[in-house]
């Protein structure tokens, strides 16, 4: 059973009588329904509906623990500090650095002692258990190679923080977005988005008869935009792509290219989307 000890990572406890209605009125996740050993992704959005910080979170106490990148954790923290106001909660770092990933045959052992299922892996059929500290030390890579065969995204490589949409990285389909819990930051525009129909970014996985080139490397047809390559692994990846413009060329066998490559997309099974064969059909 493979254990990855992922150093960028920290955490943040959310806690205090009004902790659970604080973040449930704020995030896009909806945390009342939230087993508690399960951890799920979120998001705090720009009033434009837009990925602010993007995140994991799960019950702790009478409170939550939020996991996120080491590099957003004190904008996070400021961010949600902001909307408070008098509200009967705590915000704190943890203390613990980092957070362990384990998966395989195994995990259910791992789970049992503190560790929580992440419901991203769970959609695509692999119990993968997270546990705030160092419980391993196995490469990185072994990791990143698990969630691009998945088609799970992560910000930096993968997207843009303010870039994209909740829809871009199949937080509709991961359990990271509620579209039935009432109001939250930038709630109305990504509920428009829904139920108009209109996402057209995507998350795909990229694969090559040779090496993929590097991370951000431009997918083209025709020498037209499709979307930009992101986290890489040899010859596989994963890539936000425009999934109309995309199924039009494959449906018209036109090549699609990373750089000079040749490329095929396919987007994740756990997601049930299919490539629309024109832009009329493209549909979330």
């Amino acid at each position: 059973m493979p254990a990855v000890f992922l150093k960028d990572r920290a955490l943040l406890l959310i806690s205090g009588a009004e902790a659970q209605s604080f973040l449930q009125n704020l995030i896009t996740t909806d945390i009342i329904s939230l087993a508690p050993d399960q951890a799920r992704p979120g998001a705090l959005l720009t009033p434009q509906g837009k990925i602010l910080f993007d995140f994991m979170i799960w019950p702790d106490g009478d409170g939550y623990t939020i996991e996120t990148d080491t590099g957003q954790r004190d904008g996070l923290l400021k961010r949600l500090a902001m909307y408070k106001l008098r509200a009967a909660v705590t915000l704190t770092p943890r203390g613990e650095e980092g957070v362990t990933v384990s998966w395989g045959e195994d995990a259910e052992g791992v789970r049992d002692s503190q560790g929580v299922r992440d419901s991203r892996f769970a959609k695509a059929g692999v119990t993968l258990i997270r546990r705030p500290g160092k419980h391993g030390d196995g490469a990185e890579a072994l990791y990143d190679a698990l969630r691009i065969s998945h088609g799970i995204v992560t910000s930096g490589p993968d997207f843009a923080l303010q870039d994209a949409f909740p829809h871009d990285v199949l937080m509709d389909f991961n359990g990271g977005l509620s579209f039935r819990k009432g109001c939250y930051v930038g709630q109305e525009v990504v509920s428009r988005m829904h139920h108009r129909g209109t996402a057209r970014r995507r998350v795909v996985t990229v694969s090559a008869a040779t090496a993929l080139p590097e991370t951000g490397t431009e997918i083209t047809a025709a020498g037209k935009p499709v979307g930009t390559l992101g986290s890489v692994d040899g010859d596989h990846g994963l890539a936000i792509v425009r999934i109309d413009r995309a199924g039009a060329a494959m449906a018209a066998g036109t090549p699609l290219l990373a750089g000079q490559t040749p490329v095929s997309l396919v987007l994740p099974e756990w997601s049930g989307l299919v490539f629309p064969t024109s832009a009329d059909e493209a549909s979330a």
